[in-house]
């Protein structure tokens, strides 16, 4: 029996490993993407500031910036909601509008819905953090390689973007081990990951002992996670 549950719970884990990387490898680009969304300065109305001293409505339309507002809007929304009712929302909703469920019934198509809940989900999340570790270089930096005749991109590449890194790493590790653990919302779903794996035994065994077995996954992963993220960390120590 003991050798039945880790076969069933390995291969839950491997699901679970399999949504956590493809979350990682598409959310943290985009969440970079979303970051500078966010930061976006484009002023279309910027003219109205023009000439002498404005009234507050005209102060006001010269400073709104579109996409920064619009990308803000997007992350509150999905950062005020839980990702279980996103799961939900993004499984079952297209069909109901649409007429035809474009996920299909398979499991594949289940865990793809599932990974791109927990893509924009995590984006939104990383977009923060890689916004507060880029606003937290000081300005007179960028202004100084400026001096020095460097491009905008130069700068962040060769300044901000190394500040930023070794700022970055405590937050994003937090929010990469939560990860681990939210995995197990895939469920809501029937994606048959880790969690789902060890309470099919107490439902069709009676059998309790699975789910104990199945935190011990999630320990060693997290704990694994944890000693990188301590090297990484150790590594990064030397900028100062």
């Amino acid at each position: 029996m003991f050798w039945t549950v880790t076969q069933s719970l390995l291969k839950g884990f491997g699901v679970s490993v399999e949504l956590f990387i493809l979350t990682l490898i598409f959310a943290l680009p985009l969440g970079l993407v979303v970051a500078f969304g966010s930061m976006n300065k484009w002023k279309p109305l910027a003219f109205l500031g023009r000439g002498g001293a404005p009234g507050r409505i005209r102060r006001a339309l010269a400073g709104f910036r579109p996409i920064s507002a619009l990308v803000e809007i997007v992350v509150w929304v999905i950062r005020g909601t839980p990702l279980m009712l996103q799961l939900i929302i993004i499984f079952y909703c297209p069909g109901l509008i649409l007429g035809h469920d474009p996920w299909g019934g398979s499991e594949a198509s289940r865990m793809t819905a599932a990974v791109v809940a927990f893509v924009i989900n995590y984006a939104c999340y990383f977009s923060v953090i890689y916004r507060g570790g880029i606003e937290s270089v000081p300005v007179g930096q960028q202004e100084a390689g400026q001096v020095l005749g460097l491009t905008r991109g130069q700068i962040f590449r060769k300044i901000t973007l190394l500040q930023v890194i070794k700022r970055i790493v405590p937050p994003m590790s937090n929010e990469i081990i939560t990860l681990v653990k939210d995995t197990s919302l895939a469920r809501i779903i029937t994606v048959i990951e880790l969690t789902f794996a060890g309470q099919a035994f107490l439902k069709s065994a009676g059998i309790w002992w699975p789910l104990l077995y199945t935190g011990a996954f999630y320990l060693v992963f997290v704990g694994l996670l944890t000693l990188i993220f301590g090297y990484i960390e150790r590594r990064l120590s030397y900028f100062r």
